[in-house]
């Protein structure tokens, strides 16, 4: 006699949990873009859009490099200074060596490529763990941007990062154009290349990766060089943007491109998250910066509410993971 079971339904509880994880991030978007609709009549506009979208375009593309690094379970911590470098030599070369624009701009994309490279060297290689070796590189890199201005903003700068940084093609500025760009091409490599998936792989398992073939130093090497080119670009984008080269960098700069990324759901861990959590989690930070500068706020109180807006999502994001890694163990 054969017994015919039944076969049991989804479990929805282990179904919500599982979902969890993706979805606090883009709840915290929407709940902050209702709310800030809501406080201020100035919000909800297309101008300010505009101005969001401009706000984030350079961390964006400094995001970018720091989500190939972290994929790999690994850390960048020099991508403010380097992207200040980039800026720096761009208009140094310009302004004191006479050198053209175009070769300006490829000198300073090609050392901070180097700087990336060295980061990735330097772990991968020699095993010095990545935070240490890109804290170093982000002393160096501001020591050689105070010494290259001498401490003054420099103020000549090539004439088509003027153009790239603050130009607009119709309605749709050209930076915002170059960050797009950046994303789209950053989320073919990972979703859709075989390097992609050793990214993942590296992250996720290293060991297993190693097993299966996947040259885990070399992934690593050349996402840390990736972050150091993005960061370079960003740096240009951002000297276009500004109009000057600056001796320092703004002190939230790291810790933003940083947070974007995790902000988005991407794993400090290694293996978990891509391109779209890390644009859910720039446009967290932007909706919520402009927000702040649109409601009645101290403007003392607006960094600290600001990083307090940022660990409740931090927060979120970690339990929700936790019931996901929970529902999946089950």
């Amino acid at each position: 006699m054969s017994v015919v079971t039944k076969k049991e339904p989804a479990n929805l509880g282990r179904v919500l949990k599982r979902s969890l994880h993706s979805m606090a991030p883009l709840w915290t978007l929407i709940i902050l873009f209702i709310f800030f609709s809501l406080a201020s009549d100035t919000f909800f506009r297309i101008i300010n859009f505009r101005n969001i979208l401009i706000q984030v375009s350079t961390m964006a593309i400094m995001s970018t490099g720091v989500t190939f690094v972290l994929l790999t379970g690994e850390i960048d911590l020099s991508v403010a200074d380097v992207g200040g470098l980039a800026g720096v030599i761009a208009a140094y070369a310009t302004a004191t060596l006479a050198l053209p624009q175009s070769v300006s701009i490829i000198l300073a994309l090609v050392i901070t490529l180097l700087l990336g490279y060295f980061n990735g060297f330097g772990t991968a290689r020699l095993g010095i763990p990545s935070f240490m070796i890109t804290l170093a590189m982000m002393v160096i890199a501001g020591g050689l941007s105070l010494y290259f201005t001498r401490g003054r903003v420099i103020f000549k700068i090539p004439d088509l990062l003027k153009v790239l940084g603050t130009g607009s093609i119709g309605p749709i500025p050209i930076i915002v154009i170059i960050a797009a760009i950046v994303l789209a091409l950053a989320h073919f490599v990972l979703q859709y290349t075989r390097y992609g998936r050793y990214v993942y792989m590296t992250g996720a398992n290293r060991e297993a990766a190693e097993l299966s073939g996947v040259n885990t130093r070399a992934v690593i090497a050349s996402c840390l060089a990736i972050s150091g080119f993005t960061a370079g670009l960003s740096g240009l984008m951002n000297l276009g943007r500004l109009g000057s080269a600056q001796p320092s960098v703004p002190s939230d700069m790291l810790i933003n491109a940083i947070a974007a990324v995790v902000l988005g759901g991407t794993s400090l861990a290694g293996g978990e998250g891509g391109i779209p959590n890390t644009i859910i989690g720039l446009l967290i930070l932007g909706i919520l910066r402009n927000g702040l500068d649109q409601v009645s706020t101290d403007v003392y109180l607006k960094t600290f509410i600001t990083g307090i807006i940022l660990v409740v999502a931090l927060f979120l994001n970690i339990v929700a993971s936790r019931l996901r890694h929970t529902a999946e163990d089950e």
